[in-house]
């Protein structure tokens, strides 16, 4: 098994708010996170597929397609946007770090699968020192 990834960068904003908890406990559960306005990062993605290598090609994947479809369903969908409101698949859903990268996975797993290999970890890092990863289970 090989294990091939990719690297995109995308900037959006976020605001970590529930609905259904008093402005004072997302308060005390987000801190500054909740705040009305959101704030924003510069996320990476990154996205790490396996499979075998294809004897023909010498690739797992080509990571042009991989870049294709990164392109396709993460960034243009996410890149400049406010994660509560505009982008269609992140709608309804507290955009903490650890659902991002679950929602990225759904995005990803069956356009990967179309080019023979397998969607092995989608990691998010909103900042230096935070990131997520996950694995599809």
């Amino acid at each position: 098994m090989v294990y091939i990834q990719r690297r995109e960068v995308f900037s959006a904003a976020h605001r970590l708010y529930n609905d259904a908890l008093s402005t004072e406990e997302n308060e005390r559960l987000f801190g500054k996170c909740s705040w009305n306005y959101g704030h924003g990062h510069n996320f990476e993605v990154w996205v790490t597929v396996k499979g075998q290598v294809n004897p023909e090609t010498g690739f797992v994947m080509n990571l042009v397609d991989l870049k294709a479809l990164m392109m396709k369903y993460v960034i243009e969908p996410l890149d400049h946007k406010h994660l509560n409101h505009d982008t269609t698949f992140m709608l309804g859903i507290l955009p903490s770090t650890e659902n991002l990268s679950i929602e990225i996975w759904k995005q990803l797993a069956e356009p990967v699968a179309g080019f023979g290999a397998q969607l092995h970890c989608v990691r998010v890092v909103e900042t230096e020192n935070n990131a997520v990863e996950y694995y599809g289970e």
